[in-house]
């Protein structure tokens, strides 16, 4: 009964290829007509004609077919309906780069064409027929931006590249904004192996260069050299270290026995209501941990201006900023769309992938964040001066 099933199934796809074959070639001999000036088998002055065709082998969604393609004698006849050198058609190409996009390998996508439409189309080609959408990147990379941003947050995910016949972790650091109108939206992507400020300054320029004038508070992990690159690229911006990445940092190396005792003394210090109850935390907090693990509160002093930093805000605001959990949960978002990617082949294929599950993730942020609504009316207070 399968068997049977199967035998008209298969009937079926060769009808439908016939029937796309045929409207193909026809549309193809009409494209020759209407580059010559007549149709074929009347007699024309013109100095080019028909000249035979060319067998060509392409992959559709109906599967994969032989063409005849119709040539001109001056060689210079270039059909739209299939292009020189293609082999795959753009109906197809359009759902490889979709399957590409919800996170599917080649080879996964090899095999499902396979199942579905009978045609066999190697790795290579499915990665060069997803190289389609580098250029859009590059343009997307480089698109113009809003003037103001409230705050532009900073993380890096990390992923493995062979280069050179070696694998190597590169991170990939992602800039997220939030716009005067409540709404996410991500900057951009950057690859580099070591964090620098000059590094980070290249960055903040280039933001400047696509139109970004001012933001008022940048979210960053402890990145090495980026607060001394804000500082210089935008010096009325205020720097907020994630409080999240602290707490971890400072977890790390604490017998597992005393973690849950630290972090909730370490909660006493940035749940405090005010700047000055948070310094009176502290000052508890390493009479009773100081003996035990001195490295930990050193790290709270040295950086407490930037950890404290949303004290200076309004509690609607602190939610927004004293954390790069909003740009933790965009990366966990990349991880599932490339998790089946264990290894990338170039940096340029990391970035394809994320770019296009970041097209995802774009279609979903059309509304301003929770809360947005109290928020901006003290934003327009905090910085009336920066909004004119």
């Amino acid at each position: 009964m399968k068997e049977e099933k199967a035998g008209k199934t298969e009937e079926v796809r060769a009808r439908i290829r016939g029937l796309v074959q045929q409207a193909m070639q026809e549309a193809l001999e009409g494209e020759l007509d209407e580059f010559l000036g007549y149709p074929k088998h009347q007699q024309s002055t013109s100095d080019n004609a028909r000249n035979g065709h060319s067998k060509k082998t392409v992959h559709t969604d109906s599967g994969k077919m032989e063409i005849d393609v119709p040539r001109d004698r001056k060689s210079d006849f270039e059909p739209t309906l299939i292009r020189k050198r293609q082999t795959v058609l753009d109906d197809l190409e359009d759902k490889i780069v979709a399957m590409y996009a919800k996170g599917m390998t080649t080879r996964d996508i090899q095999e499902i064409l396979a199942d579905m439409y009978g045609t066999e189309i190697s790795p290579s080609l499915i990665s060069r027929i997803t190289d389609r959408v580098l250029p859009r990147l590059e343009e997307w990379q480089s698109r113009p931006l809003q003037e103001r941003y409230v705050v532009v947050w900073f993380d890096c995910i990390f992923y493995k590249v062979r280069h050179d016949g070696k694998v190597e972790n590169k991170a990939i650091y992602v800039l997220i904004g939030l716009g005067l109108d409540g709404k996410k939206e991500l900057l951009g992507f950057w690859i580099n192996k070591t964090e620098s400020s000059s590094f980070w300054l290249g960055v903040l320029n280039e933001l400047k260069g696509r139109g970004v004038k001012d933001v008022f508070i940048f979210s960053v992990d402890g990145l090495s050299g980026i607060e001394g690159a804000i500082k210089a690229g935008y010096p009325r911006a205020d720097v907020q270290r994630c409080i999240v990445h602290q707490i971890r940092n400072s977890l790390k190396y604490v017998a597992w026995k005393e973690r849950k005792a630290l972090a909730a003394d370490l909660k006493t210090v940035y749940g405090a209501s005010t700047e000055d109850e948070a310094a009176r935390q502290m000052d508890r907090l390493q009479e009773q941990w100081k003996g035990r693990y001195p490295h930990v509160l050193k790290s709270w002093r040295t950086n407490w201006d930037t950890l404290m930093a949303f004290f200076r805000y309004p509690v609607e605001l602190r939610r927004v900023m004293y954390t790069t959990n909003i740009i933790e949960s965009v990366n966990s978002k990349f991880r599932k769309a490339t998790g089946a990617r264990r290894l990338f082949p170039t940096d340029d294929a990391i970035l394809k992938s994320l770019y296009m599950a970041a097209l995802e993730l774009e279609k979903k942020w059309t509304k301003p964040i929770r809360g947005w609504f109290e928020v901006y009316p003290q934003i327009a207070i905090l910085f009336e001066d920066r909004l004119q």
